[in-house]
């Protein structure tokens, strides 16, 4: 994971799927890191992926993505 970069973060593990599944809908290789505690519940799920196509993630995430 060493070109790989952190696109997304949030509390919450579904919201982190839903970026990570539209990623991979364009053809972009994505993965979660669980930054969460399992033992006092705080952190939060980031999506990462390779450093090549940082904008291009952003921008789908910025265009097609929107939670309330």
């Amino acid at each position: 994971m060493k070109n790989w970069r952190k696109v997304y973060e949030s509390p919450s593990q579904h919201r982190a799927h839903i970026v990570q599944s539209v990623l991979q809908t364009h053809a972009l290789a994505a993965v979660i890191v669980n930054k969460k505690d399992t033992t006092y519940h705080f952190g939060h799920f980031e999506v990462h992926v390779n450093a090549d196509n940082i904008l291009r993630a952003l921008k789908i995430i910025e265009d097609e993505i929107q939670f309330e």
